[in-house]
Formats: C-alpha cells, structure tokens, sequence
C-alpha cells in the first residue's frame, strides 16, 4: 500500500511553510506565492531500522583534498579550493558574469587536472556556451558539455566516466523526472538541488549550482535551498562598474569575511591584485574632509578614503547622509565628536561618502570618520600621509583593532607615512611612525595641522 500523501503549500519567495492555503505569506506579506507541495507520509521507524549512533570522538574525519579552479579570487573565497562532494551555490544578477567565471575554473580544472569537467546548462544552446568558452580561451578536449532541462539525463552521464567537476547553470531552469511542475516552481527547484547534493556526495565531486536572484538580491526558490548546499556565495557589480565582487554567505570548509574583486573584460573575468586601487585615487592634495585607513575584508587589507562635508543649515533639524557606512552609525560618531571633543555639529548639515562605493563594517573606520567629521566641520584638512585606524567608544576611548600589523604593512606598502592608533595596540611591525592615542580628543587636537 502506497504510504499516504501529506499537502503543504510553500511560499515561492520566502519559503514559508503552512498547512493552510492562503493568498498573503505571514512571513514576507506577498499575494498568491503560495504552491502545494505533497509530501508521502514518512513510514514509522521499527527498533530493527534505527541507524546506530557514534561516539563524536571515535569519528576518522580528515582534512578535505580540495581541488583548485586556477583562479585565486575564487578559491580564497571558497576557503582554499572546492571540496570533493561539497556544493556549491552562487548567485547574482543577470548578466553579472556567473556562467562566465564558471566556465573559466571549469576549463581551468580541465587543463589542470587533465580530468574530465561537465557543464551543464538549461538557460543556453551548445552554440552559445561554444562561443563563450572560445572568447574566453577556456575551450578543452575535457571540458564537457550537456543542453536541456532534464537533470536526470544530465546526471546519467556521470555513470562510467571520472568526473572532477560539475557545473550546473541553473538551478531554476532544470526539472527532475521525480516531481512534478514547470522549472523554477519550488517543488522543481528543490528536487533538482536535492538531486545534485545527492549525486556530488555519491560520486564524491564537487558541483556548483548557479541560482538567480529575486528583486530583493535574495536567491530565488525556498529557503531550504541555501541550507542543503555547503557554500552559498553572492557575486555582485554595479552597472556602471566592470568590477565585480565575490562574497561568501555561507561557507561550512571555510570563512566568510572574505572578499574576491574581478575585472570584467572582453576575453572573460581577471582577478584584481591590488585592490586599494578600486577605493583610493591616491591624490596627495589634502582636502578638509577626507581621512585614511586601512579596513580588512577577511584577511585583505584595502585603503578606503572617507569623506565628508559640512554644510551650514538653516533648519532646526541638521540632515545626516550617509554612503559606505551605516547611517546610525555614523550619527552615533557625530554625537561623540560633539560631546566629548566640544565639536559643535547641530549647525550643520553632515554627508559622509566612502569613495569607490565601498561598504566598510570594519570597527576601525569609526577613528578615520571622526577624523574627516571633525576635519569638515573646521574646514582644516588632516595632515598628509596619515591613515587612521581605531574604534571609538562612547566615553571617545579609542579601542584596538584587529591584526594591526597586517595594515600597517599594507600602510606603508602603499606609501603611508604615519598611523594613528590606539595607544593600547600591540604592535611590532615597524615599517611605519606609529602615533598612540588614548582619546578622540587628544587624537583630533594634536593631528588636524592649524590647531
């Protein structure tokens, strides 16, 4: 007897779940997102099919032989390479250059590892993907090619060949032979990527699945699919830009505080070795307003230029804008400044930018907005050559950052003269005149250069 059918309706744009059909999600507040989903009921488990459990200490783990894609941004993304039956998914933006960066460590695997890769695509025609892989010089007698929209089919080539590799692009545009609906509905997306986990774990393989994006810059499908993959990474770039950034949302071999830069070319995606030159236009003119630093991305250390203007108002309310760095944040630094160093700033209207469009999360930035605050509101510009690396507390305390010696090394790399850190710092590289500071005040009064 066929076990039972149990009925649950899934919301295509959050994942929500419930038992009940009904036209608004609870969760995300959308009309009509709700798709049956049936489910066979699970069999009761009798004592003779209960799995044996294991001591945790007893377990052999070793560590994973990773494979490397030959391209450096993206393995240090990916903690070191792809781990054989780890998945991986990433998404972005049409047109961003997913299926591009792809197909380059795709051919990169198959040139280097003189191992059989297979791409596997349903959104393009062979012609199409051909064209691309002869633009971007990642043509290989190994690399591997499958169009259509059936992944079983796709996955049957597997059987009887030693695949190092696979790619599949995308998600939403396969079906499953198992389920039932059109490609991209939730019961298909999550077939299919159940289907793809389950066959890179038993041939012990790597497989990257591309997803797209909603409107909101989140991963299309239910929810559940970011948490059956290992590794979940974002890949973004502004229209105007042809940079591009890689991050890891989720990464279970590896961190997530990393950051890969691209550079989007006509023969494929190169990566971006000196990355401060993306956020700094190295100007040696000092301008009121303007402060240095050092921010980390992960372990990259990147100079970041930030900016600001002080403008008189003539409202009772004085406006704060903010770019690169978070809004609250930034009016909690403006209410330091005018508490602890006498700075007065309600008569003015404040604009703070991180140049290059970066977004800086980094603690060590609220010493070097202080520095460019206070700089604007004086009109005196901040000496030359100096980068400013610190938190600032609420009492106007400045606090130490993280691996101090990695920026000062990129400081002076870059040809930095000067940082002012806090005077708690533990510091031995000494590449670089070190100034310590203990408060905002004393840090603001000694280094804008006409008091």
């Amino acid at each position: 007897m066929p076990p039972a059918k149990i009925t649950r309706y899934v919301c295509s744009e959050c994942g929500y779940t419930t038992t009940t059909k009904t036209g608004k999600c609870p969760s995300c507040n959308s009309w009509g997102t709700f798709e049956a989903v049936h489910e066979a009921k699970p069999e009761a488990t009798t004592q003779d099919t209960i799995p044996h459990i294991k001591v945790i200490s007893a377990v052999d783990v070793k560590p994973p032989a990773r494979i490397a894609t030959g391209i450096d941004e993206l393995d240090r993304v990916l903690g070191g390479g792809l781990v054989p039956g780890g998945v991986v998914l990433i998404g972005g933006q049409p047109g961003i250059g997913k299926s591009t960066l792809l197909l380059q460590a795709a051919g990169s695997v198959a040139k280097s590892y003189d191992s059989p890769v297979l791409y596997i695509s349903g959104e393009e025609s062979d012609a199409q993907i051909s064209l691309r892989a002869s633009r971007i010089n990642t043509a290989s007698e190994k690399l591997y090619l499958y169009s259509g929209s059936n992944i079983d089919d796709a996955l049957r080539n597997l059987e009887g060949n030693n695949f190092a590799f696979i790619v599949l692009d995308s998600v939403q545009a396969m079906t499953t032979e198992s389920d039932s609906g059109w490609p991209g509905t939730v019961t298909q997306v999550r077939a299919v990527a159940q289907r793809v986990v389950d066959t890179a774990r038993e041939h012990n393989i790597p497989a990257v699945v591309i997803g797209h994006i909603t409107k909101d810059g989140k991963i299309a499908g239910p929810m559940v699919l970011e948490h059956m993959v290992d590794t979940v990474l974002s890949f973004s770039g502004e229209g105007y830009s042809s940079y591009r950034m890689l991050r890891a949302v989720k990464n279970r071999y590896g961190s997530t505080d990393e950051l890969g830069v691209f550079e989007m070319r006509g023969d494929g995606l190169f990566p971006v070795s000196d990355k401060s030159g993306l956020y700094w236009n190295r100007d040696d003119v000092s301008v009121p307003g303007v402060a240095m630093t050092i921010a980390l991305e992960g372990s990259t250390p990147l100079a970041a230029e930030i900016q600001t203007l002080a403008a008189r108002t003539v409202f009772p309310y004085p406006r704060r804008t903010s770019r690169g760095i978070e809004l609250n944040r930034f009016q909690l630094l403006t209410a330091v400044i005018d508490r602890r160093c006498s700075i007065a700033t309600n008569s003015h209207d404040l604009y703070i930018n991180v140049a290059g469009g970066l977004s800086l999360q980094d603690p060590s930035a609220d010493l070097p907005a202080c520095a460019a605050i206070a700089s604007a509101l004086r009109n005196v510009p901040l000496q030359a050559g100096t980068c400013w690396l610190g938190e600032v507390g609420l009492a106007g305390e400045i606090r130490p950052v993280t691996r101090i010696d990695l920026r000062l090394r990129e400081a002076a790399r870059l040809g930095f003269h000067t940082a002012v850190v806090s005077s708690r710092e533990q510091v031995k590289f000494e590449g670089i005149k070190t100034v310590r500071v203990t408060h905002i005040d004393a840090a603001l009064r000694g280094l804008i250069s006409s008091t």
